[in-house]
């Protein structure tokens, strides 16, 4: 469910920045469902593990390979810049609902079908964490710190001069990111509160539909 959430996020950029008039991502193979070409070595596998086993499972992060975006190739610059930016964000929000009805299906299908109940109650648990990470994912990247997709929706929003200053934090790369995480936990939690409000909205709308009393909800 993680790999696909990443997946769909970075198929999403690809996709909207190829019908904007930016064909980067495209000549480079990134207009594709497939991971493999969204997967990097460092972000996808060895940051993610070393956190992991480093924090005995406390701590995890990492992303998928970003998607090349050469804004000049952009029939309109602002247009072309906001539409991809949020084509991501969108992207797993709408996968959050679409997982939640899934699991509605699931769980009527569950009643239809009892003897297949253990099974079910598996794809629902899946269906849960796809909705939980692709909230997650959807309202971390809308957290306006360059390099994030918030930050190119906020860059829009400002003076030209402040707007200048305050995409160069790029050249900083993850560290604001990593800095937020680690020394601002508090703030990191009052901006994710959407996605743990919204997972609680979800949770309760679908737990009626859920297969048996394993409380995967």
């Amino acid at each position: 469910m993680l790999v696909f959430a990443m997946v769909a996020h970075e198929y999403a950029h690809a996709a909207v920045a190829l019908q904007q008039g930016d064909d980067t991502a495209y000549v480079l193979g990134r207009v594709t469902l497939n991971p493999l070409p969204h997967l990097d070595p460092v972000m996808s596998l060895i940051l993610p593990a070393l956190l992991w086993f480093g924090s005995g499972g406390r701590f995890t992060f990492g992303g998928a390979k970003p998607v090349p975006i050469n804004s000049r190739k952009f029939r309109n610059f602002k247009r072309g810049d906001i539409l991809v930016s949020a084509a991501g964000v969108v992207t797993n929000f709408l996968l959050a609902f679409v997982w939640s009805l899934v699991f509605v299906l699931l769980g009527l299908a569950g009643r239809a079908m009892p003897g297949s109940s253990e099974v079910l109650l598996t794809a629902q648990r899946m269906m849960v964490h796809g909705i939980w990470l692709n909230l997650l994912l959807c309202f971390f990247n809308l957290i306006p710190i360059p390099p994030l997709d918030g930050s190119h929706l906020l860059y829009h929003a400002l003076p030209p001069k402040a707007g200048e200053w305050y995409r160069g934090l790029q050249r900083f790369g993850y560290l604001p990111i990593f800095a937020l995480m680690f020394l601002f936990r508090p703030l990191m939690e009052v901006l994710l509160t959407p996605a743990f409000s919204l997972m609680n909205l979800l949770g309760a709308l679908i737990a009626p539909y859920q297969v048996g009393s394993g409380g995967v909800v």
